[in-house]
């Protein structure tokens, strides 16, 4: 799993944790030091989600079963960035692999329908959606968990 946007690792930890290949990366160096700090046998890597190639070697790029954005990684990222982090995502999955993304829906942030769209032009399918991470059911309000899957 792909933890996009770790932070201090607590995401990646209880995927670990789990029994999860979890892969964290971060463009923050204090955030990544104290994910290091926590759990020095994971991978963290700092990058900017728009352009990071995570690979098992210098050639090719690692794809995963998942990426996950989680605490608003999505209405955090630098304005104008979104489309290139989505499609960066999306390259990083392999065939049949999910992009689980939760953020904030409230005014001044990104729309659903424009996260929809950046998702369908990377070949995502949305799968699911959710008011919550514990998988409340999606009716609106200002909080969505999405799950697009990768159709090719």
């Amino acid at each position: 799993m792909l933890d996009a946007g770790c932070g201090t690792g607590r995401v990646a930890i209880e995927l670990a944790r789990r029994g999860y290949d979890v892969v964290g990366v971060d463009l923050d160096p204090a955030m990544l030091d104290l994910a290091r700090d926590k759990a020095p046998d994971l991978a963290w890597i700092q990058g900017d989600l728009s352009a990071v190639v995570v690979s098992d070697d210098a050639d090719e790029r690692r794809q995963f079963d998942a990426a996950v954005a989680a605490g608003n990684v999505m209405i955090f990222l630098e304005r104008g960035s979104e489309a290139a982090v989505v499609a960066n995502l999306a390259a990083h999955l392999r065939p049949g692999g999910a992009l689980v993304a939760g953020f904030q829906l409230s005014d001044g942030y990104m729309a659903l329908h424009v996260y929809d769209a950046l998702a369908e032009r990377n070949g995502l399918e949305l799968e699911a959606r959710y008011s919550t991470w514990e998988g409340a059911p999606f009716g609106g309000g200002d909080y969505a968990v999405s799950i697009h899957r990768r159709t090719g």
